[in-house]
């Protein structure tokens, strides 16, 4: 195929868009790869809809290589199945609710679990029918309430979503196996580096989940890894419990003036002060943070979670833990006089205190250990407050911050921690969706039983925007061969009619050989106009037809290494495709 850029609908910007705020968003606008349509959503442009459809080529190569069907579902889906699942509620503000002239509720989709479990289920009723995986590309739709950074986060996305059906368990580690080896396959063939790591389901059930994170300052998701090749979120991180320590004996627990201290670090300065030869520091202390969960039917419930001072509590982790009610801050204290703002001690929480406040704690809060908390009252704190003596819990969470070099969990050494973007996710849903919606086959026996199921997404869009962000260089985008919108940008400058009409030569030919080329054929555009739209645009090959024609010679370039070479015309078709083909 032969892209002219004379006629090419394509526009390259010399300065960066106002609202691009990643690399990758900056060079596709530059590069006229993506247009702004609204905000979190991009139109694909001639070159940028060639590396999606690219991408989108490779990922279905794969998953029909593993065996799974590809099917399609509209976008426009009724309320019904949703409520079946309570997800028309569970999904809050992020879902997309509409009617249509006759009052009925429809949703744009953000994920078609039970669409597919829906189809299984009307035209499959045997085990022998079993096991199948299903497939589609489709466009999704979450009313993100902050969409940034172009392609990574946005209302309207793609995704491949994939979804596996079987008789039983055994079944289902099959399957899931299958679709992880695919997956290998489709981040290997894209060139991104990627890292698979321990997950949380979240709101979409289930049991084992894995992430395809892509390692990139700019992601939004936090990762662990320790030297001995334990990988996690850091959502689905697991402290390392302490041993309990037995309570007899211990002395009681004293309260102490401690005016002025609403922080730990004042705490701490107190306590330091106080008992000199204590040794107190952050970690010695239990902090109490309330916040306010609002679940997914309105209603609002104080929560408070205990954790040791030198921890905060992290956000994503809490989110996920509570999921799917969401978390807000807490500021309705004149509601509940049992909290002293700075002074929130443990002996008034409980679901079955007084106060009725539930209250959840760290981990490493086990019994026997000894706290400095708060008492309570204004200026006051409790030294000495022994777990399960002094006071009790409802229940733990991991909802503390993961620090470098806190113990990996399967004792494979120190974390470290790191930064991605998650560029693939699958689940082991188990049977969560199967009985919601009544999904039963007949087995061997004749007996009706359950299907379990496996839910598998990549992000297709979002996956051109890793690859961008990943191989870019100071000078524009270096796409791999693999995803690239042309083979080569073949570039002829100058005036001279004999250059455009060797350039013109060599596009024919490698197009004949079977190769795209687009042909920067524009007559009144300088060079250097021309030499800075190849770098930014980011073709693996670049070849230049210009001054060296007259010694027989046109110049062959590497866009990934810079190597260049200057090699005869009659040789130079040869040459390409030799680059080209490797």
């Amino acid at each position: 195929m032969l892209l002219r850029m004379s006629t090419l609908f394509l526009r390259t910007l010399r300065d960066d868009p106002a609202d691009a705020e990643v690399p990758s968003h900056r060079l596709l606008a530059r590069g006229g790869y993506i247009r702004r349509a609204a905000p979190g959503g991009f139109t694909w442009l001639p070159l940028g809809f060639r590396v999606f459809r690219n991408v989108e080529r490779i990922v279905r190569e794969e998953m029909d290589a593993m065996g799974a069907q590809e099917v399609h579902f509209p976008a426009l889906l009724p309320r019904e199945p949703y409520e079946a699942t309570n997800r028309w509620t569970e999904y809050g503000p992020n879902l997309f609710r509409l009617q249509d002239r006759r009052g009925n509720d429809f949703l744009l989709g953000p994920t078609h679990e039970e669409m597919f479990t829906l189809l299984v289920k009307d035209l499959y009723g045997s085990y022998k029918d079993l096991p199948v995986s299903l497939y589609q590309i489709q466009t999704k739709y979450r009313d993100e309430a902050r969409p940034r950074a172009g392609l990574f986060r946005g209302r309207e996305f793609t995704m491949k979503d994939s979804y596996s059906f079987d008789v039983d368990d055994a079944g289902l580690d099959r399957s899931y196996a299958a679709h992880r080896a695919a997956y290998i396959r489709i981040f290997d063939r894209l060139g991104l580096d990627y890292v698979i790591v321990s997950a949380m389901s979240g709101a979409m059930g289930g049991s084992k989940s894995e992430e395809f994170l892509h390692p990139t300052p700019i992601g939004e998701d936090t990762f662990v890894r320790s030297p001995g090749g334990y990988a996690a979120n850091v959502e689905a991180v697991t402290t390392v419990v302490p041993d309990e320590i037995p309570v007899e004996g211990q002395p009681a627990a004293h309260v102490e003036d401690t005016p002025d201290t609403p922080t730990i670090e004042s705490l701490v300065a107190v306590a330091q002060q106080l008992f000199p030869d204590a040794g107190y520091t952050a970690a010695s202390t239990l902090k109490n943070v309330v916040v306010t969960l609002v679940h997914p039917d309105g209603t609002r419930e104080p929560l408070v979670i205990g954790l040791p001072g030198d921890r905060e509590v992290d956000a994503k982790r809490l989110e996920a833990q509570l999921s799917p009610a969401e978390v807000e801050p807490f500021t309705e204290f004149d509601e509940h006089p049992a909290l002293v703002k700075g002074y929130i001690g443990p002996q008034v929480l409980g679901a079955d205190s007084g106060s009725g406040i539930r209250y959840l704690v760290d981990p490493r809060v086990v019994a026997g250990t000894r706290w400095i908390t708060g008492a309570n009252e204004p200026g006051k704190h409790v030294f000495g407050l022994v777990a399960g003596r002094d006071f009790t819990w409802d229940g733990v969470i991991e909802a503390a911050e993961v620090l470098e070099g806190d113990p990996a969990p399967d004792g494979s050494g120190p974390l470290e921690l790191a930064r991605g973007v998650e560029m693939g996710h699958i689940f082991q849903l188990g049977r969560k969706y199967a009985e919601a919606l009544d999904l039963k086959v007949l087995d061997e026996n004749g007996k009706l039983v359950t299907v379990t199921m496996g839910s598998y997404g990549i992000g297709v869009s979002r996956a051109v925007a890793a690859i961008a962000e990943s191989t870019h260089d100071e000078l524009g985008l270096v796409w791999p061969r693999s995803v690239a919108p042309a083979d080569v940008h073949l570039v002829a400058t100058g005036k001279d009619a004999a250059v455009f009409e060797a350039a013109e030569a060599l596009a024919g030919e490698l197009v004949a050989a079977g190769l795209t080329v687009l042909f920067d054929d524009r007559p009144k555009v300088s060079p250097g106009v021309k030499f800075k739209d190849a770098e930014l645009l980011g073709m693996p090959t670049i070849v230049t037809v210009g001054r060296g024609l007259a010694e027989g010679v046109i110049e062959v370039r590497d866009r990934k290494t810079g190597e260049r070479e200057e090699v005869p015309v009659a040789e130079a078709g040869a040459r390409v495709l030799a680059a080209v083909r490797g």
